[in-house]
């Protein structure tokens, strides 16, 4: 049975018998998971999408999991969490790791419910640690579906009101088109990024995200969406 939330995981491991399985096991909790074998194919991905967890294999052709976790907390989606899946166990491999920027380590032969529960748990983590539905001067209604900003209801799409509320709960973060497309349209959605567009333009203008207020969604060139707070320019 799919799990509530879906999840966008990205795997480098070049063991194609490994990335299958898990895979599988990923696909099979209704998570949406893209394999790698090679890491320029991955980089070349992740420069236009994003993912709430990656996994990463230590030997990799013609680059190190170290170098690419290295890459990673370089870009500008630097916080993604990245956890290990590797057959080196020495500690001075899983220290190397961490200390270069990992958020978890597995040795393999991985367990599958251990793996997809250490998945759920980065996933968590990298959400803001207070799930308020208020973020001054908007207020979520969740029960009826309704923004509000000072008190002031705010008519919206159905699909415009889930955009703004996983925009708002992953404030901060960068999200790619692909992103906002599984998360709020669903996996099986037929849409090209374009849909997502449109309705950021809308959400834009009806919740007044610009730079003179004090939220601001910005458009990261072509790679998707970051809503953020900040100090409005005078």
């Amino acid at each position: 049975m799919a799990e509530a939330q879906i999840l966008r995981v990205g795997m480098l491991e070049d063991d194609v018998d490994q990335a299958n399985r898990v895979e599988g096991w990923i696909s099979d909790r209704g998570h949406q998971c893209e394999v790698f074998h090679e890491p320029e194919s991955f980089q070349r991905a992740f420069r236009k999408t994003s993912y709430d967890v990656i996994t990463l294999d230590w030997n990799l052709p013609d680059a190190t999991g170290i170098e690419i976790l290295r890459w990673l907390r370089q870009s500008i989606v630097s916080d993604v969490p990245v956890i290990f899946i590797t057959s080196r166990q020495g500690e001075e491999d899983i220290v190397s790791a961490l200390e270069s920027g990992a958020d978890d380590y597995l040795v393999k032969p991985v367990r599958e419910l251990e793996l997809l529960a250490r998945i759920r748990a980065l996933a968590r983590r990298a959400q803001p640690e207070t799930e308020l539905l208020d973020y001054e001067p908007y207020s979520f209604d969740t029960s009826n579906r309704q923004i509000s900003i000072n008190g002031e209801a705010v008519k919206l799409t159905e699909k415009e009101y889930d955009l703004a509320l996983f925009m708002f709960r992953n404030r901060g973060r960068v999200l790619s088109r692909q992103h906002l497309l599984t998360s709020v349209w669903g996996t099986s959605a037929e849409l090209n990024t374009r849909t997502v567009d449109t309705h950021a333009s809308r959400l834009r203008k009806k919740l007044k995200l610009s730079a003179s207020e004090k939220w601001k969604l910005t458009s990261i060139y072509q790679h998707g969406y970051r809503l953020e707070e900040h100090t409005p320019v005078s």
